[in-house]
Order: C-alpha cells, then structure tokens, then sequence
C-alpha cells in the first residue's frame, strides 16, 4: 500500500510541475514611474513642435515631413535606431511653422560623438537665409574635452546672440543627453546633460518672445555653412568648422521652457528606452 501511495503522490507532483509556468520577476515588478510619467511621450505633449526619433527614418513625426540625406547612415541609438554622422555628411529638412514660429523653446537630444578633432561640431541648426550663424545653432567648440567642454547656443533675436556654456563635464565617448531652453518670460537660457541643469544665465540682447527671419532648412550634422551648397548666403564653407561624426538620437523641439522637473523626467525616461 505504501508503495502505491508514492508512486501515486509521485505521479501527481509530476501532473503538477508540468502544469506550472516559470516565474518570471519581470511580472510582479511595478511599471516604471518617473516624476508622474511612463514614457518620454507623455512629458508636454501639446507642446512639442517636432520630433525626430530616426529609426531609420528622418521623418518629422509632428508634420509629418520627412528629410533629405546627403551621406548619413543609421546605427543603434538611445531608443531603436539613431542618425549616424560621418565626414561631409549631413541632413536638410523643411520646417514646420511650429518650428519657424517657436517664442520659447526646449531642444532635446541625445549626443555620442568623440570631441573635436577637425573643427566644430554642429549638432543642431535652424538656418538663416542670410546671416552668418542660424536662428537657432547649437554646436560644440574647438578645444572641447571631457574635463571642459565648450557649447555654443546661437539665437536670431535681432542679431546673434550668443550663449556660452564652459566646463561642461563629460560630453564625449558614450551616450549623453543634452537639453537647452529659452524662457521668453524670464530671458534665461538653461542647458542641462543628463536631466541636470548645469548652465543658466541671460544674454544681453535676448530678451522676450522669439521672432525668428529668413528661416531656411533645418540641419543636423553640421552648422549652416558647411552644406553644399551653403545654407545662408553669408558665407561658405570654413576650415575651422567640421562634421558630426558620432551619433544623435531623439531630437525633440517644444515650444516653452520645459521645467528641470520635466526636463529630468525625460532623460531619465529615454535613457532607460521609454
């Protein structure tokens, strides 16, 4: 009888295992909740005025346009897929009003490049027609290194304007996001890499609402002069200018200053793929 009653105990125990599904952690562990948010599409969305996410596309997900490729390619980003650089190599793409018509603004965006080598690296351009810097230019200075790197935000704002962030620490050879607002209310430009503020101040001449002219295409890669042919008719191509050779991914355009508390949502929140 004993031997009966084991092998029909046995039997059951086996019925049972094999019923069972692995546990899986995964399954009982919380969703991700950072500052109220789980996911980077849930931070002002009424606000955002363009977003590029380039997974494999270098389409305007907002307007719905798409961008025209002169030698870059795509490799793995941030989130999917991201824009890869190379020498000469850069992308043009149309405006929407939304972009044109920004008052204030948030840019974000997620840089991987080595620092420069050959000459400035331009990582974000909305172009003048017919001024020697864009609207809105973003780039990274000759000299630059990870113990001070040298960004430069220039604003159309009846003439450039000029803001320059030093000393910015570790920007180059993995991974980093970058964020700049102008508050037209306060005048205060604030630049922030990895969700934290590390730079704020005011620029004599910006003051109030935007009111951008001659708005021409925007340029990821390199800054306005260094297409061909030149996006403004300024200037032409310089030696001390060069490429974005490394990647960008995840380029968002709001249009008000974005609070620190969204801005580290967001990094935080891209970072992890979300």
């Amino acid at each position: 009888m004993k031997t009966r009653y084991f092998l029909l105990m046995a039997a059951a125990t086996l019925g049972l295992s094999s019923c069972q599904k692995d546990f899986d952690p995964a399954s009982y562990a919380p969703p991700l909740n950072i500052g109220g948010y789980t996911s980077a599409s849930q931070i002002a969305p009424s606000n955002l005025a363009a977003y590029w996410a380039f997974d494999g596309s270098l389409v305007d997900s907002v307007s719905n346009t798409a961008g025209a490729n002169t030698g870059t390619s795509f490799a793995g980003g941030v989130k999917k897929q991201s824009l890869q650089g190379a020498a000469n190599s850069y992308v043009l793409t149309t405006p929407s009003a939304k972009v044109t018509g920004l008052q204030s603004f948030t840019l974000t965006e997620w840089i991987n490049t080595p620092p420069p080598s050959n000459g400035i690296i331009g990582l974000f351009s909305l172009s003048n027609t017919t001024q020697f810097w864009g609207n809105l230019e973003v780039f990274i200075e000759n000299g630059s290194t990870n113990d001070n790197g040298k960004l430069r935000i220039h604003i159309n704002q009846g003439g450039d304007r000029t803001y320059a962030a030093d000393n910015v620490l570790n920007l180059f050879g993995k991974w980093v996001g970058l964020a700049i607002s102008y508050d037209a209310t306060t005048n205060m430009v604030k630049v922030y890499v990895n969700g934290s503020r590390v730079s704020a101040g005011t620029v004599n001449g910006l003051t109030g609402p935007l009111a951008w002219t001659n708005s021409g295409k925007v340029v990821f890669g390199t800054v306005q002069f260094q297409t061909t042919p030149s996006q403004t008719s300024a200037t032409g191509k310089q030696d001390w200018a060069s490429f974005l050779t490394g990647n960008v991914d995840e380029i968002r355009l709001y249009n008000k200053a974005l609070s620190d508390a969204e801005i580290g949502s967001l990094a935080k929140l891209e970072g992890r793929g979300k």
